[in-house]
């Protein structure tokens, strides 16, 4: 089977979230199981520099597009999975963050960078490059890939598409005059096609044209098909039927392993949890912390954003402190929530450690060193942040929702006695509900004869590695090839 997969960004090439790390382990694992699986993303700078054995293989001349698109194929990763660049320097060559401009704001132009993505993606799908290589199966990804289904759904012999929702609540929404302007076909305007809600949607074309639709978990996929979550798709969604399924993501233990992780000062494991100690010690001298090793120490990697639930953690960091325990937090979004974490550094700078930006070091490192990580998210695809904290003993508190409640098992007296208990599970997406799930965590870490590094362990142990989600991909793709939708 020879796939396609494409994606708006892709660990180690380029990452802003999640969507980068799936696409970079999923291929990955895809090769292992003996397919012949291969990348598609932008020609960003950074693509460009972290790729090797770069070659222009194609150039290809695209409706809309002031600039020829020439396609370079190398290798990305250690895994060496072939990567195809698609280089248009005026829409792709800019610094920093692929969507969003210096002043944080998404580039006026996004449409048609990503409609001229698209469209590159088409014609390498169907063999219009020159190569010696054309896909069975293109496998999309969010907004952003939301036009290859439909651009291709009326063509001869076209592969099959599958398209997967990562998170919903991007959409890629723009003004009716920006359809005209991408020189879409008409046909593709319409309830049945692009239009919703008089915008056009990206991401609609993926769920309403793709042979098959899925989404990062089991959770989020019976979330997203009612109202709270939809974000009006909702009907559209349930409509796929048999067709949209939920699969969990899967991490890459080559890179998060905390026994062979070069990012962390001393290797530990399940067998060797006293090891991990080291690592806590070290954290709290990178945050300039007292080095105290019976408080009890919290870690946040993620996006400040609403979603997050980081100003639930902002409620909670009072009570954290007046209990004894640290914090450390690491990402960037919301200027207030920056501002926020920034004023209560300055204000206990002894207690909360604090850094605005994304370090991929320090994240193992505080994945290492943390006791405990937060996941208080207000709704959560998948997450992957709590598996990565499950296999290095970091054990997460998280609210009950998408791939959080398929990852997690809450500590409870039935699920402590089976063995199965890996963290503190709350419901109510509020202040109270997280410090409720804190009190809990800070109590069950007090406790005597070894029950914390018990608990931590069997979240250790816990298998999230890819090759069980890629065999269920194998399915959806196995189902895409033999029975396509029936074009209209």
């Amino acid at each position: 089977m020879k796939i396609l997969f494409c994606s708006s960004e892709a660990a180690p090439l380029i990452k802003t979230g999640g969507l980068a790390d799936v696409a970079g382990s999923l291929p990955a694992t895809l090769r292992e199981l003996g397919k012949d699986c291969r990348l598609a993303i932008p020609a960003y700078p950074e693509a460009v520099e972290r790729s090797r054995s770069l070659e222009t293989v194609a150039r290809l001349e695209l409706p809309g597009s002031r600039e020829a698109v020439q396609i370079l194929q190398g290798l990305s990763g250690p895994h060496e999975v072939p990567v195809y660049l698609m280089d248009a320097p005026h829409y792709f060559q800019r610094p920093g963050n692929p969507y969003l401009s210096p002043l944080g704001i998404s580039w006026p132009d996004n449409a048609d960078r990503y409609a001229l993505f698209c469209r590159a993606i088409v014609q390498l799908a169907m063999g219009r490059c020159g190569l010696d290589w054309r896909p069975d199966l293109v496998h999309t990804n969010d907004w952003q890939t939301g036009l290859v289904a439909p651009l291709m759904r009326d063509l001869p012999a076209r592969p099959a598409c599958v398209f997967t929702i990562h998170n919903l609540a991007y959409q890629g929404l723009f003004d009716r005059s920006t359809f005209n302007r991408l020189q879409l076909p008409r046909r593709l305007w319409g309830m049945d096609g692009l239009e919703f809600h008089g915008q056009l949607s990206f991401i609609k074309g993926g769920i309403a044209f793709a042979d098959r639709v899925t989404t990062v978990s089991p959770t989020y996929a019976e979330e997203i098909k009612g109202p709270a979550l939809g974000y009006g798709l909702e009907g559209l969604l349930r409509h796929r039927g048999d067709h949209f399924l939920g699969i969990l993501n899967g991490i890459d233990y080559q890179v998060w392993d905390p026994a062979n992780d070069p990012c962390i000062v001393q290797p530990y494991s399940a067998d060797r949890f006293a090891d991990k100690l080291p690592n806590k010690r070290a954290l709290q001298r990178e945050f300039e912390l007292p080095e105290e090793t019976s408080s009890m120490l919290f870690g946040y990697i993620g996006r400040l954003v609403d979603q997050k639930g980081v100003d639930l953690i902002l409620q909670v960091i009072p009570g954290i402190l007046d209990a004894g325990g640290q914090i450390v937090t690491l990402g960037s979004g919301d200027a207030e929530l920056e501002r926020a974490l920034r004023k209560l550094n300055t204000s206990y700078h002894s207690r909360i450690g604090v850094s605005i930006g994304y370090d991929e070091g320090l994240s193992h490192r505080i994945e290492a060193g943390c006791d405990a990580f937060l996941m208080p998210s207000r709704f959560e695809p998948c997450g992957l942040n709590q598996m990565y904290s499950l296999r290095y003993g970091s054990v997460p508190i998280v609210r009950r929702t998408g791939g959080l409640a398929d990852s997690v098992c809450d500590v409870g007296a039935e699920s402590l006695s089976d063995g199965s208990a890996t963290g503190f599970v709350f419901e109510r997406a509020d202040g109270e509900g997280l410090w409720h799930a804190i009190e809990r965590a800070l109590d069950f870490y007090h406790l005597p004869g070894g029950e914390w590094a018990r608990l931590a362990s069997t979240g250790m142990r816990q298998d999230f590695s890819w090759e069980s989600s890629a065999a269920h991909y194998l399915e959806v793709y196995e189902s895409a090839l033999q029975a396509p939708l029936e074009t209209p």
